[in-house]
């Protein structure tokens, strides 16, 4: 008992100044004149935001996954890991009534779920981006030195998608560990990383490294296969394969759209922590005003990729309609699909 009210009071000393984000931020110890009192005017617009996200996410990855099952016969290496994409957030989309509860009272759920949802929410994340990583380099090898070895051998995509998951599983166990409920004065039940009295140190690491390895190392890497992919495209003017790439530029440009903002205020708010940058109340409470409206953001992208497809992606939509067909729901059209990969179901004509 006490070496938890010291590691109580030293929560107290460090972070009185800071209110509570159900990701990143440390909880409300005292009330004080940095309080986003705006944030809660907002509050209903979120959950409706997260509840439509829920919705379409459910319907859309659900078709996704249907769609890439229903054609194992033309399944390419881009498909696997693209259902592979679905899965996390379909996953994903499940905590999010969770998190809408949580938003109205609090973290009123206990540890375990505490736990379950925030792994869930990681490892979305970083398989998310490990995954489109890898699809950059089979489409760099395939493209710029005309390597199928990948594509010829899918049993060894399937290991790597396992290796994906695995990676995912622990770049995200130090919150799974650390993460509990707890009751903080003034605030109500949080879910956050419990670690005692060398808790900014521990944040400070937990955020670093997996940002690294589980970030910025999967976006070098997509840097520099598309933009070699790319320039290969348009110097042998091969227009058929620059067109089917474009769904996979449309994913990955989403996914960064809705991810890389969350990650670059995730970075400001760790140098605000370590004192690098002079901390003032109205600083830290646009800080926490951003980490909020990023995460929303990043929320959102669960539900994208499938209207990326459907608009983008000829193939996918016909392997859809060929589905409702097989039901007497839809009659099924004949697409055409000239140059277009015959082995990958989403891509474009």
């Amino acid at each position: 008992m006490d070496a938890f009210n010291q590691a109580f009071e030293d929560l107290q000393d460090h972070f009185k100044e800071y209110n509570y984000s159900y990701n990143t931020d440390m909880p409300d110890i005292e009330p004080d004149s940095c309080r986003q009192e705006f944030l809660d005017i907002n509050k209903y617009a979120v959950v409706t935001t997260y509840i439509l996200v829920f919705l379409l996410s459910l319907l859309g990855n659900a078709l996704v996954i249907l769609v890439i099952f229903f054609s194992q016969i033309s399944r390419s290496v881009t498909d696997i890991y693209l259902l592979n994409l679905a899965i996390a957030d379909l996953l994903f989309a499940l905590t999010l009534p969770i998190w809408v509860v949580s938003k109205v009272k609090g973290w009123v759920f206990g540890t375990p779920l505490c736990k379950l949802v925030s792994l869930l929410r990681e490892v979305n994340f970083y398989s998310g981006i490990l995954l489109l990583a890898c699809i950059s380099v089979d489409r760099y090898l395939a493209i710029v030195h005309a390597t199928r070895t990948l594509t010829q051998k899918r049993h060894l995509v399937k290991f790597i998608c396992l290796g994906i998951w695995t990676l995912s599983l622990i770049l995200s166990l130090p919150l799974f560990i650390f993460r509990e409920s707890y009751e903080i004065p003034y605030s109500g039940p949080v879910c956050y990383e419990n670690m005692g009295a060398n808790t900014t140190k521990w944040r400070i690491v937990m955020r670093i490294l997996p940002q690294t390895f589980g970030f910025l190392l999967p976006l070098l890497v997509m840097l520099f296969c598309y933009g070699f992919t790319v320039r290969t495209l348009f110097e042998a003017h091969m227009g058929q394969k620059h067109r089917a790439m474009r769904v996979i530029f449309a994913v990955v440009l989403v996914f960064l759209l809705c991810w890389l903002p969350f990650n670059l205020v995730l970075v400001v708010d760790t140098l605000l922590r370590l004192g690098l940058i002079r901390e003032t109340c109205e600083r830290r409470n646009h800080i926490n005003w951003a980490l909020d409206a990023t995460e929303i953001l990043g929320f959102l992208h669960s539900c994208l990729n499938p209207f990326i497809y459907a608009f983008i992606g000829q193939k996918f939509r016909h392997g859809l309609l060929k589905i409702l067909a097989q039901y007497g729901l839809a009659k099924e059209g004949r697409p055409s699909l000239p140059g277009s990969s015959p082995g990958n179901i989403l891509a474009t004509s």
